[in-house]
């Protein structure tokens, strides 16, 4: 039998973030110990809502706590949801039945952060998918974290490839630098799936059909809920980087990565994050001189196997062999 590894899900939840959800709950290697949410493809209430109906329509078997966090960046505003990318509701405007799950009361999400990663050190693995705003309050919560983690995985930022906010600044990292540059500085086992990697981890709409053909018998709401969810993320790709047919699948990659590295190239470098005004707000600066000085050492994912990321995140859908 495979390892089952020990899962801490940080999401903002839009349409990749339920997808990340979905195969994470479903993964025969990942036990889902809790969810915590945050503001970014839409504000935290939606993101709290959205992620306890993922966790209803997955029918994964076992409870999911979900705690809610931060509503906005440590220092800066959030200027509100991206209707434009992930749908008025944050989910591509598809509708998942209401569910009584309610956030767990009295404890935020990095209470829940530290809490979980104390009764448990060296065993969780935390993927953060959204701003960096839950764990570094946790850090400030409880610097003693730092060491507690089997490993931190991280969708955010780009070290090559161009931004999605700005020229060289990631919506995740740039949504609140100050978060970014507090888990960067830290000791966290921080590994970086960035644009470099997800960009091109494209989920297809070949994809989509031949899902709908291996789907599992007790998967039918879940691939209808992904088709409508899809259909706006789709469009958005088409304007934004004329794709045609295809969406980059950034959450999933993260929690793919996370229990299977074999998928990606990884290269250590010196890194901090820009915490300026402008087009380099939440920049990932990477020291890559032969005398590199600047920053601490962040592990990033450069290259990818594509294909078999995809494979791995649609298996969880399709009919046992």
């Amino acid at each position: 039998m495979s390892k089952i590894n020990r899962m801490l899900l940080d999401v903002d939840t839009g349409i990749d973030d339920a997808l990340a959800i979905l195969y994470a709950l479903l993964s025969p290697e990942i036990k889902v110990e809790g969810i915590t949410t945050g503001f970014g493809n839409i504000d935290v209430e939606q993101a709290t809502e959205n992620t306890l109906r993922v966790i209803q329509v997955a029918n994964c078997g076992y409870e999911v706590p979900v705690a809610k966090g931060a509503s906005g960046p440590l220092k800066r505003v959030f200027p509100g949801a991206v209707a434009h990318i992930h749908g008025h509701n944050g989910i591509g405007d598809a509708e998942l039945p209401p569910t009584h799950q309610k956030p767990l009361v009295g404890i935020s999400a990095a209470e829940f952060i530290v809490q979980k990663v104390n009764e448990s050190p060296g065993e969780l693995i935390l993927v953060t998918v959204g701003r960096q705003t839950n764990l570094a309050l946790a850090l400030q919560l409880d610097p003693s974290i730092v060491t507690k983690f089997q490993k931190v995985v991280i969708m955010g930022g780009t070290v090559f490839a161009p931004g999605n906010i700005t020229p060289v600044s990631e919506a995740n990292l740039y949504g609140d630098p100050e978060a970014a540059a507090l888990v960067f500085e830290s000791e966290l086992p921080i590994t970086i799936v960035g644009l470099d990697v997800t960009q091109k981890t494209r989920l297809t709409k070949t994809h989509m059909e031949q899902l709908s053909r291996e789907i599992a018998d007790d998967k039918h709401e879940i691939l209808d809920f992904l088709n409508v969810a899809l259909e706006r993320y789709f469009e958005f790709y088409a304007f934004s980087n004329h794709f045609d047919g295809e969406c980059a699948m950034h959450d999933p990659l993260a929690v793919i990565v996370a229990i299977n590295p074999s998928l990606v190239k990884i290269e250590t470098m010196n890194a901090v994050i820009d915490c300026g005004e402008g087009l380099t707000a939440g920049m990932i600066i990477t020291d890559r001189r032969v005398r590199s000085v600047v920053g601490r050492p962040v592990d990033f994912c450069l290259e990818v196997e594509q294909e078999r990321a995809i494979s791995q995140l649609l298996s969880v859908f399709k009919k046992g062999e």
